[in-house]
């Protein structure tokens, strides 16, 4: 089994990626050399260099730092993002150098704790970052391998070395998530994507089924209701208003702007669980969390203070302007039922508002897969604004383009721009409420859209 024993330099490719930042931050923190590589610099990728980390963006083997080029000392970490026919990647790959994926280096980082694993298709980086904020604000603490930027820590690791638990944002893409040894796990959802890696829905539904058996039979498995995963482990159901889930909400409402449940945990009444989050999809998600962390023995005292203040993810649902003539959210959604989920918060926190959707598509094979519902999640906006796909690591398609989904949807008010046209689009329309969706670049337009959106108001 591969150990870091004789590893003095870890050199990543793809080192931009929110879950290869965290690894890199990580081997930072353990006084290893880290260089890497990405496509174009980032907020995350200046961070990086500012904790001491060299980076380039050019793919090309001359540019591997000299310390870098020891086959014996030095590790390759990769993403599957990055194509095989990248130049850096074949070097590593055909020069003899210990070379692994980032769910395989995060697996054997983990190992050594207790990994309470969040997985599921949508949720699971709220959930993972609320269920960390929870254990870092109470007795227990703990580490944390994110997949977004909690606002609470302003990152995406949270390391301390007396901590029983290491918080794991479980990702299913290329089936990663098979590489770690799940304590407990958290399942909040196994909706078919990514079906480009997994051939069918039915492939991508056994994935998880493998996932769920991997769990540890010492530990817990809390399972949305309806999941039908068997695991080794003790397994607790949760859902929203059931009679049958072991965990469940009874009721939502606000006081003064916050949200709140009323819960049923495990039999035992919870009244008024106080959200830092709005939105019935988070306060699933918050349920979760209760529920695994009241089978762990976490004092409900302290899950009810780490719930009340966490303040979410960076482009989750993120409030970029509040203000009276314009509210500006981004958001990371790139599935249609994530899109529906940011269309139901929006009407439940600005009912009566006119609503402008900026959408982003991400892949062409998932554009492809769940482009009817795409065109349906869509439509529900009074108005949308689509970009063209961004395609990651995919090649384009024939036949799958923004304008063909757009043909798809049944709304009048629709339009397909470029970037360079996008901020005078928004900025011709009346609507209230804009909404930035997707998971490729168009977060990076976000703070031009906000200055530009200020100048109006």
């Amino acid at each position: 089994m591969l150990s870091f024993d004789k590893i003095k330099q870890v050199y990543f490719i793809g080192i931009g990626g929110i879950g290869m930042s965290a690894l890199a931050r990580y081997f930072l923190s353990e006084n290893y050399k880290v260089a890497g590589y990405d496509k174009v610099p980032s907020v995350i990728t200046e961070a990086l260099t500012m904790e001491g980390a060299q980076l380039f963006f050019d793919a090309d083997v001359l540019e591997i730092p000299k310390d870098f080029l020891d086959q014996i000392t030095t590790l390759v970490v990769y993403t599957p993002a990055i194509p095989m026919t990248n130049e850096l990647l074949s070097y590593f790959s055909s020069n003899g150098f210990i070379l692994i994926k980032r769910a395989e280096a995060l697996g054997m980082i983990t190992r050594k704790l207790k990994s309470l694993c969040v997985a599921g298709t949508h949720g699971k980086s709220t959930t993972s970052s609320m269920l960390a904020h929870i254990l870092n604000q109470s007795s227990h603490k703990c580490n944390a391998f994110l997949g977004a930027i909690a606002t609470n820590f302003d990152s995406n690791l949270l390391l301390n070395s007396s901590a029983e638990y290491t918080v794991v944002e479980a990702d299913e893409f290329d089936r990663s998530f098979l590489q770690l040894t799940p304590f407990c796990s958290i399942i909040t959802s196994a909706d078919p994507d990514h079906l480009d890696i997994y051939g069918s829905a039915e492939k991508f539904k056994e994935g998880f089924k493998q996932y769920a058996m991997k769990i540890d039979p010492n530990g817990f498995a809390v399972v949305k209701e309806g999941l039908e995963l068997k695991t080794l482990a003790k397994q607790i159901t949760y859902a929203i208003d059931s009679e049958t889930a072991d965990c469940s909400i009874l009721s939502l409402g606000s006081e003064e702007g916050i949200s709140f449940c009323d819960c049923n945990i495990m039999g035992a009444f919870w009244p008024k669980v106080y959200l830092g989050l709005s939105g019935i999809h988070n306060a699933e998600n918050a349920l979760a969390c209760i529920a695994l962390l009241n089978a762990l023995g976490v004092p409900e005292n302290e899950i009810r203070s780490g719930l009340k203040s966490f303040s979410g993810l960076k482009r989750r649902f993120e409030t970029i302007i509040s203000d009276e003539k314009i509210t500006f959210i981004d958001d990371y959604a790139h599935h249609p039922t994530e899109i529906n989920a940011v269309h139901q918060a929006v009407r439940e926190l600005y009912p009566g508002q006119k609503v402008l959707a900026i959408f982003q598509p991400h892949l062409f094979s998932r554009t492809k897969d769940f482009a009817d519902d795409f065109a349906k999640s869509l439509s529900q906006f009074d108005e949308v604004v689509l970009l063209d796909i961004y395609p990651a690591r995919e090649l384009p398609m024939e036949g799958v383009t923004s304008q063909w989904l757009m043909n798809k949807m049944t709304s009048e008010n629709k339009i397909l721009v470029t970037k360079e046209d996008l901020i005078p689009s928004i900025l011709a329309s009346d609507a209230r409420i804009i909404v930035t969706i997707g998971a490729g670049d168009l977060g990076e337009m976000v703070p031009s859209i906000k200055n530009a959106l200020y100048e109006t108001i």
